[in-house]
């Protein structure tokens, strides 16, 4: 099967494929994107991928990085590299983020340890500094549907330090609205985690009025942005966020396990005091003092050697977001899930399945997730035909589309592909 041949026997005599067939040869054709898509590793091959959520495909020009950084920086200057670029590599990774991805002034973000870590540091750093200023203040709100890492982390600081969890019930196929969290925030709310894009449904949360909602309660907010960074646009700066953590192995293509990203707001920097108090992190880094004073700003946010190999690869997606532009990348997004809804209705909605995400694209992120009981089993059939979504409980298939490698012939013939792993009785 390649991208623009049909998925299943018979095509050619059903009236709906050739119409899809026609609408997305269409949609690729004005695709002012379209010649993006070889610029990356496997776009050429019949595989359809449709777990860019969760991994990236890697740009061509990341392999020549990669060599050429081990033969000539790492293999060339060997330890001179700390002092003639690597040190700084954190801020200025971190800066272009900011710039092209998260709509932040230079000086807020950094590259740093894994999303886990970062968000730990992060929102432990914002209960204490809530507490410190009104005792009052010990709840940490979240929803029950965050992804997994949030929820276990809030756990896990609250009972370190001793505060609770409220708890925010949501719609599985939507997320936190203005209404729940006002409901949820108060007197007594020290810290609000939040994610800007639902991991299972692709809601998109409206983080200007939830950040406006935490503030008017006297709360800080931390915003898990995993989902959004290089996909949907963010403005960090305008809509007052103080915290926001984010991955970079999804939209940004950084690769399996790279750093995550952090911002702090810059009037917040002197303020919260990160526990993990490592030597990167120190006023002066090579003093090798007997106690530990934090250095000014986002260095203060660091805590042990900075991952520079895994910075890497991420740089030439960076570069290529801050060509296009990530207005242009969020149109593209919405054409693509809204194809992928209008093609859904028209082949799997009849077999059974739901669409499990929002249908108004201005509360929908850059993936789709469709549900129905078989599909743990659809998936594994799929992954076997070279066709790769990936699986979130209850019975949800996600298909995440990457608006810079993922064509609309590939996403019409990955879901002919889910219509053919259905089961019959479906």
């Amino acid at each position: 099967m390649t991208r623009t041949e049909p998925a299943a026997d018979g095509a050619a005599d059903d009236p709906r494929i050739a119409r899809l067939e026609a609408e997305a040869s269409v949609l690729d054709d004005a695709d002012p994107l379209r010649t993006h898509r070889d610029a990356f590793v496997g776009a050429e091959t019949s595989l359809v991928y449709f777990d860019g959520n969760s991994l990236g495909r890697p740009l061509k020009a990341t392999g020549e990085r990669l060599a050429a950084f081990t033969r000539d920086e790492w293999g060339g200057r060997l330890i001179r590299g700390w002092d003639e670029s690597w040190m700084q590599l954190p801020f200025e990774i971190g800066d272009a983020i900011g710039r092209g991805a998260i709509g932040a002034a230079g000086g807020q973000t950094i590259i740093g340890d894994s999303t886990t870590v970062l968000l730990y540091k992060l929102v432990r750093a914002a209960f204490d500094a809530a507490v410190a200023g009104d005792p009052a203040r010990v709840e940490i709100v979240v929803d029950r549907d965050n992804f997994p890492t949030d929820r276990y982390l809030v756990e896990g600081i609250a009972a370190e330090r001793g505060g609770r969890v409220r708890w925010i019930d949501v719609d599985v196929t939507s997320g936190v609205t203005p209404e729940l969290l006002r409901e949820a925030a108060g007197a007594q709310t020290a810290v609000v985690l939040l994610s800007h894009v639902a991991y299972r449904s692709g809601f998109l949360a409206d983080a200007p009025a939830l950040t406006r909602i935490a503030h008017e309660a006297g709360a800080l907010i931390v915003w898990d942005l995993c989902h959004s960074a290089g996909s949907v646009p963010v403005e960090a700066d305008a809509w007052d966020f103080d915290i926001a953590v984010g991955c970079t192995y999804k939209y940004l293509n950084g690769g399996p396990g790279s750093p995550a990203f952090a911002y702090v707001a810059s009037r917040l920097q002197d303020r919260l005091v990160q526990p993990i108090q490592g030597w990167m992190g120190a006023a002066d880094v090579f003093a090798m003092g007997p106690s530990y004073s934090p250095a000014a700003g986002m260095r203060r946010f660091l805590s042990g050697t900075p991952p520079i190999v895994g910075m890497l690869a991420m740089q030439d997606t960076l570069a290529l977001i801050g060509s296009v532009g990530i207005e242009a990348i969020r149109a593209k997004s919405v054409a693509l899930t809204d194809f992928a809804v209008r093609v859904a209705d028209e082949l799997l909605v009849p077999r059974g399945v739901a669409i499990a995400s929002p249908r108004e694209a201005d509360a929908r992120g850059g993936h789709v997730t469709l549900s129905h009981p078989a599909m743990r089993s659809v998936t594994a059939r799929l992954w076997a035909q070279d066709v790769i979504p990936d699986y979130r409980d209850p019975g949800g298939l996600r298909i995440g589309l990457s608006p810079l490698s993922t064509s609309f012939a590939e996403t019409l013939a990955g879901l002919r592909a889910v219509e053919a792993a259905l089961p019959a009785e479906a």
